[in-house]
């Protein structure tokens, strides 16, 4: 469904203030990114607020975004605690998909992991604090670029399941960062790379990997991908020159001009804000 049409999308000049609890940001990728804040029901199309005074209050509660329970700490992005221990998108090898263990038989939830790992992933190249390596379910591209703030990728490889791709990261991230300086990436005014030359300077480089893992897994298991590189355009007026962030936890009222939006950050002419951070807790926006 398009942002743009979403019947959910209210209209905050009617309204005082909407209430509800944060989890990431929606967006999509058209002529620009465009973003939707979510609070529980609720969406507001934040581009429209570009320019505007907005104020997010948080009212003191987390909920978990798994089960809802009322939590006082909020565990590995939105969870409560009991979750956070029980569930499979919680465990370390999400984080490190090369330590996968769903083939030892201690997956926390295998039909959770038949659909989010043992599925095909993509191996790309991005450009966000500079030249970066990363993976991603095939069905969240480009959702995974937008979230990172990144303005451009490459897919690179396509490979069979998430453990897969996570090895290719390893023997990539000897060559190429695979992380973001999100600093870095909330200043702006990146310069394009080339990604595509890139590409062609690493795949040789872990040939020697992609033979490996083919030998094991099967000549099916890892395709090269030739693939344009696709530009992001995100909906920033104006980037921060200094980095300075708002938390929940230290300050309940986040308030300020919206100057622009990136990856899962909002850029307000009073700091910095990563709501994305702060799933599950209750917000109330204005």
């Amino acid at each position: 469904m398009s942002l743009i049409s979403d019947p959910r999308i209210t209209d905050t000049s009617a309204a005082a203030s909407l209430t509800g609890t944060l989890i990431k940001m929606p967006a999509q990728l058209d002529d620009g990114v465009h973003y939707q804040l979510a609070l529980g029901e609720h969406r507001v199309s934040l581009n429209a607020h570009l320019g505007k005074l907005i104020t997010l209050t948080h009212t003191g509660q987390i909920f978990c975004n798994a089960c809802n329970r009322k939590t006082n700490k909020s565990y590995a992005q939105g969870h409560c605690f009991p979750c956070m221990r029980k569930l499979a998108s919680c465990d370390m090898c999400i984080m490190k998909p090369e330590t996968c263990h769903y083939f030892a038989g201690t997956c926390r939830e295998p039909e959770w992991g038949e659909q989010h790992c043992m599925v095909g992933h993509i191996v790309y190249l991005a450009n966000t604090s500079g030249l970066k390596v990363g993976i991603t379910r095939q069905t969240q591209v480009p959702t995974r670029w937008i979230d990172q703030g990144a303005t451009q990728a490459l897919p690179m490889l396509w490979v069979a399941t998430r453990q897969i791709s996570g090895l290719v990261e390893v023997a990539l991230a000897e060559l190429v960062a695979d992380k973001t300086n999100w600093r870095t990436m909330l200043r702006g005014g990146e310069a394009d790379l080339d990604l595509t030359a890139e590409a062609a300077r690493l795949l040789p480089a872990i040939q020697y990997k992609i033979d490996e893992l083919q030998l094991k897994y099967g000549a099916d298991a890892i395709k090269v991908l030739n693939e344009s590189v696709i530009s992001l355009s995100f909906p920033v007026l104006e980037y921060p020159s200094k980095i300075a962030s708002h938390n929940f936890d230290k300050n309940p009222v986040v308030s300020g001009i919206l100057q622009g939006i990136k990856g899962q950050y909002l850029l307000l002419d009073t700091g910095v804000i990563n709501l994305r951070k702060f799933t599950g807790y209750e917000v109330s926006f204005s």
